[in-house]
């Protein structure tokens, strides 16, 4: 049966960690992606004391659906790619408290933003930070077996696999890993989509399911909240490439519907839509 997730932004905002496991096993689903955005609220997560974790994995064990992953977006504020020394020592620290956490909750990867930089002018000086400081971060991960994986982004920095690929070879750790997120991979002209896919198949560890409309010479594409079906993503053809591949991670479900007043309804909508998607292209769903 292929494993699907559910992002955490797409169920309610003020539920307990038991509640949003629960209603994610309601919803059929297997894990959920926790969040560790760039605003403080989710930034103190990294701080949780020890009983706090402890709820967290009392609450794992009593639903039986499990937290897999964390998306760490919050190197968007403090990149390691700064200009800045103060942010790139407050990134890696970040990352260090992030792959102790994920330690702590059983969590297996961490998804990284693959931005050099977010709100700083992007340099060769950028790019050399990032690489630099992303190999120290991979270091602090083996340590603790767990796998960093960078998504392919909404940003020309690592836009592709294949972008991701040439620092890979500078980094060959099987720690490091890449997370596609299709919605963003198709949003790129330049990219071919299948090809990137079968270039990458060694290295992916998840896949983020979400539509995107396209990027043109006079738009700069849209890659969040577009309903399902109505950006560029050829989700069929997506699909049945991984499965020619035989790809047998996971899937997991980018949504933000968490101040929805029916978030269930609009998750729902988004399994009615990709689900006959990912059985007709062989993959086992329930």
């Amino acid at each position: 049966m292929t494993t699907i997730g559910i992002y955490e932004k797409a169920l309610p905002k003020n539920s307990s960690w038991k509640e949003r496991l629960l209603l994610a096993k309601q919803l059929g689903f297997d894990f959920i992606e926790l969040s560790i955005d760039e605003t403080d609220e989710r930034l103190k997560r990294l701080d949780w004391s020890n009983d706090e974790r402890k709820e967290v994995r009392e609450a794992i064990h009593e639903t039986g659906i499990k937290i897999l992953s964390i998306c760490l977006s919050g190197h968007r504020r403090y990149p390691f790619g700064s200009k800045e020394q103060v942010k790139r020592t407050k990134a890696l620290e970040l990352m260090e408290k992030a792959i102790n956490l994920a330690s702590d909750l059983g969590v297996r990867t961490i998804q990284l933003a693959g931005y050099d930089v977010y709100y700083e002018s992007k340099t060769a000086h950028s790019r050399e930070y990032f690489i630099r400081n992303l190999k120290k971060a991979v270091a602090m991960a083996a340590a603790k077996e767990v796998v960093l994986s960078v998504e392919i982004m909404d940003d020309p920095f690592m836009s592709s696999i294949s972008k991701f690929l040439n620092i890979k070879k500078q980094i060959p750790s099987p720690y490091l890993q890449v997370y596609p997120d299709i919605g963003n991979l198709s949003a790129w002209p330049e990219n071919d989509v299948g090809y990137e896919l079968e270039k990458g198949i060694d290295q992916i560890t998840a896949i983020h399911l979400k539509d995107t409309l396209a990027v043109t010479e006079d738009f700069s594409g849209k890659f969040k909240e577009v309903p399902f079906g109505t950006g560029c993503v050829d989700f069929l053809g997506c699909f049945k490439t991984l499965k020619r591949l035989d790809y047998s991670g996971p899937f997991l479900i980018e949504m933000w519907s968490e101040n929805s007043k029916t978030p269930e309804n609009e998750i729902e909508k988004a399994k009615e839509f990709l689900f006959p998607y990912l059985k007709e292209a062989g993959f086992s769903v329930k």
